[in-house]
């Protein structure tokens, strides 16, 4: 499917990561999301209803990110991914992208991130 919904840089803050600072003092985190579905129906139609609203996808990235704990920002892609997968059966494939730029390494960079691909025959 070539068609996609891309939602990008949801700003978080939130307590994720392995040290205790991390848990105790937070950052802030990026997520992007990158869904494939069918939108012919909605973009025919100008129906809402037809496709998956962009809102719904940022109150998931919004709500897990800021009320779980995660040791590693892998995981939190994962819940992501797998909650969006099975809340919104017209996606077919989740890119879920977790961007650090506050991640404790001792070097000078811009950030990390991860990117996670999941498709709906592998989350059932």
């Amino acid at each position: 499917m070539s068609d996609r919904i891309l939602v990008d840089r949801i700003a978080v803050f939130a307590f994720h990561g392995l040290l205790p600072e991390e848990a105790r003092l937070g950052q802030r985190f990026y997520v992007s999301l990158d869904v494939r579905l069918d939108l012919g129906a909605a973009g025919r139609s100008d129906d809402v209803a037809r496709t998956v609203s962009y809102a719904d996808l940022t109150e998931i990235v919004t709500r897990i990110a800021t009320q779980r704990r995660f040791a590693l920002i892998e995981a939190l892609a994962e819940a992501i991914a797998g909650e969006i997968l099975d809340r919104h059966p017209p996606i077919t494939e989740i890119r879920v992208r977790v961007d650090k730029p506050s991640a404790p390494v001792p070097a000078v960079i811009d950030g990390v991130a991860i990117e996670i691909v999941r498709r709906r025959e592998a989350a059932r």
